[in-house]
């Protein structure tokens, strides 16, 4: 338990920056799943239109610091990679 005010104001801020990270969070995954099971079923046009919609959402995540900045990077690169050998 916190024992100061500013102690107390901190643990309610942490607890709200929580919730929205874990909605972010939570928002980039299902992108993310959306991506995968496009590619999944091997519909080149669908994988790229939900990798279109996944990408800024997981910059978004990279700029508000939900998940770092070069992970963003690698998972859309690989995920890019995915979808450019459906056309092939």
């Amino acid at each position: 338990m916190a024992n100061t005010p500013s102690a107390t104001k901190a643990a309610r801020k942490i607890a709200r920056r929580t919730a929205v990270n874990k909605a972010r969070r939570s928002r980039v995954r299902t992108y993310l799943r959306k991506v995968e099971e496009a590619i999944a079923s091997g519909d080149y046009n669908a994988a790229t239109e939900a990798l279109k919609a996944a990408q800024p959402e997981l910059m978004r995540a990279a700029s508000k610091g939900v998940v770092h900045g070069n992970t963003a990077s690698r998972k859309v690169s690989r995920l890019n990679a995915r979808v450019k050998a459906l056309q092939a």
